[in-house]
């Protein structure tokens, strides 16, 4: 299971790359320093970084806001999709009850064919 990281360290790790980038050859490189100091992911930290990166409008991207609006919206969604799974299996059930109450009333009080597929519908 994945642990979670306080988001101070994550704003301490992408603040630090970004300051000391130009110390470094590379983006991984500042990475796995700053992740060695830490205690985290090389990884970890440059998907921090570049996540900092579109927030501050530096790279193209989703930030992070809108990462957030959309998994509350996916929630959402399968929150819905859930009570309609219920209402759809409680109409089934409710219909099905309904078909064969009108079944018993029809075979016992009508006689009538006509009457009796009125009734069995």
């Amino acid at each position: 299971m994945p642990k979670k990281i306080d988001a101070k360290v994550k704003e301490r790790c992408a603040r630090l790359v970004l300051d000391h980038l130009a110390e470094y050859p590379s983006l991984t490189a500042a990475c796995e320093s700053v992740a060695r100091r830490e205690g985290v992911g090389p990884e970890s930290v440059r998907r921090w970084v570049r996540q900092a990166q579109v927030d501050s409008g530096q790279r193209q991207g989703v930030t992070s806001e809108e990462l957030a609006e959309i998994k509350e919206l996916k929630a959402k969604v399968r929150r819905l999709e859930e009570d309609n799974e219920i209402l759809r299996r409680a109409s089934i059930f409710f219909a099905g009850e309904l078909c064969a109450t009108r079944r018993r009333v029809g075979r016992g009080a009508v006689g009538d064919r006509l009457h009796w597929a009125v009734a069995a519908a």
